[in-house]
């Protein structure tokens, strides 16, 4: 069920949540900065600017970066080196970037800036606060990020922006400088300090972004793959009783257990269950795999998503940046810029999602196979020999399962050096959340095939009505405009409009009220 969007979010109190990311980055919520969070970011601006002073040189504050971090710069050119930071790192390459990727790109580095320990002035934070709110998205590449130090090629081009540098995006969506979208807005554009530049730069924020938004979707998603699985089971009468409690009970994984419950829920009530319930009228003792285990394999996804859940929660509550400024006011290099812990969980939600397309997808197959369906016409065909029904639909699906399996292969596991060497092991961490927002697409694809194989299926069971639940969806489906049974139709608008209804949530809101 889709979750009501938060109007503003407060960024330098509490750490962000993934609710908090999803209503920026997505709904384009209002953020406001934390006045407690001001005072701290500019407490750390001040140790930052004494150390600038200092003779000795300081990594990121008088020094270069990188490979040339013993390498000293002289006072009078330390703007420049920021500048020229920005610049050469705003090296990425192909597609554009999705406009909500950018913002919570921008909107996990504007928390870090809060959190005092970046040493940047006030005036940076309060920038990126403002391009936010303004709409101002920069055009930010599909290619460029090794994942460590951070995701450092987009972060750039954020930043370059910020400077009234390179093209954006404004919130009408058409493609503007940056200088002219500041000016439009009222936003000065940035002259960076010494340490400014590394603090724009250094974060793990566009693949947890990305891992954020992959929760939010999958959190409806795994709910919509238990409504489809219930419209399988029930149309091609399929029993409930293997998803009791008592028997989720023997085995206490919690995601199994949910899942069992939402298939219980869905399909009490159904006249079509009922009609078969009596051992004299069915004589089958176990339905196949892909209708019985479906708690199993959906529920196996939903504790993924909790770890993930759980790894994102922390990464949220963290302050990521090379140097850094600690709390008893050290400035110290360390590594935490390095996107492993997100990275692993973005692979892992991969070979999640791509498991719980693929029962999916067998479950719509053994729709349409007049042989497993019992007694559903060939492909739900309205003419058999003349129609081919909803036969290809299912050749779709299985292309989608296909690449989702080639999108499950981990990012994480592969590293190129970088840097002179000086980066000799990256995360991608970038490419792994890239893979996933895919994957995420295609599952939400294959359940809304699942989705118009299962109301049809439900139909042809007629007078039989369908539970209160996997009913209500159906009523959705017509009342969206997508066709019943009937002579052959362009099809792929039908999955077109199940898919948006799948994504906006409105399926599993539908089943939710259906139940309550």
């Amino acid at each position: 069920m889709a979750s009501t969007t938060l109007a503003s979010v407060v960024i330098g109190g509490a750490p962000l949540t993934v609710a908090g990311v999803v209503a920026v980055a997505r709904h384009g919520a209002r953020v406001d900065l934390d006045p407690d969070a001001r005072e701290r970011v500019a407490a750390s601006r001040a140790l930052i600017e004494r150390l600038a002073d200092d003779p000795e040189p300081h990594y990121g504050i008088s020094t270069g970066f990188g490979a040339l971090a013993t390498t000293f710069i002289a006072p009078e050119r330390r703007r420049q080196l920021q500048a020229s930071l920005i610049r050469s790192h705003a090296a990425g390459t192909g597609a554009e970037v999705e406009r909500e990727v950018v913002r919570a790109l921008m909107l996990l580095r504007l928390q870090t800036l809060a959190t005092g320990h970046t040493g940047v002035r006030p005036v940076v934070a309060e920038t990126y606060a403002a391009m936010l709110n303004a709409g101002i998205t920069p055009i930010v590449r599909e290619y460029g990020s090794l994942g460590c130090s951070g995701d450092l090629a987009p972060l750039a081009h954020v930043a370059l922006a910020a400077l009234g540098e390179g093209d954006v995006r404004d919130a009408a969506g058409a493609v503007v400088p940056a200088a002219e979208a500041l000016a439009a807005a009222g936003i000065a554009p940035l002259v960076l300090e010494e340490k400014e530049g590394l603090a724009l730069i250094n974060g793990t924020d566009g693949m947890l972004g990305m891992l954020c938004l992959a929760l939010a979707d999958l959190d409806n998603l795994l709910t919509v793959a238990d409504l489809t699985a219930a419209m399988s089971i029930e149309s091609q009468l399929g029993t409930d009783a293997v998803f009791a409690a008592d028997l989720m009970a023997l085995r206490p994984q919690a995601g199994q257990a949910a899942s069992a419950a939402n298939l219980r829920a869905f399909l009490q009530g159904s006249p079509i269950v009922a009609s078969h319930r009596d051992p004299a009228v069915c004589t089958r003792v176990q339905d196949a795999y892909s209708l019985r285990c479906s708690p199993q394999v959906h529920g196996a996804a939903r504790d993924t998503v909790e770890h993930a859940r759980t790894i994102a929660a922390r990464e949220l509550a963290s302050a990521v940046d090379n140097p850094v400024v600690t709390g008893d006011g050290r400035v110290e290099s360390n590594g935490n810029f390095h996107g492993a812990p997100v990275a692993y969980v973005l692979d892992f939600l991969a070979i999640a999602v791509a498991d719980t397309a693929s029962v999916a997808e067998r479950r719509t197959d053994r729709a349409l196979d007049r042989t497993r369906s019992n007694g559903l016409p060939p492909f739900l065909a309205d003419e058999v020999g003349v129609d081919s029904g909803l036969m290809i639909a299912q050749y779709a699906a299985a292309g989608i399962v296909s690449e989702l399996k080639r999108l499950a292969v981990p990012a994480s596991v592969d590293s190129i050096p970088s840097s002179a060497m000086q980066e000799d092991h990256v995360s991608m961490g970038w490419a792994a959340a890239r893979k996933l927002r895919r994957g995420v697409d295609g599952l939400a694809r294959v359940l809304a095939i699942e989705l118009v194989t299962g109301c049809r299926a439900l139909d042809l069971r007629a007078p039989l009505r369908p539970a209160p639940a996997t009913g209500a969806v159906r009523d959705l489906v017509r009342a969206a405009g997508i066709a019943g049974p009937g002579p052959d139709h362009v099809v792929s608008p039908d999955i077109e409009l199940a898919t948006e209804l799948v994504l906006s949530g409105a399926v599993a809101s539908a089943a939710s009220v259906a139940t309550t």
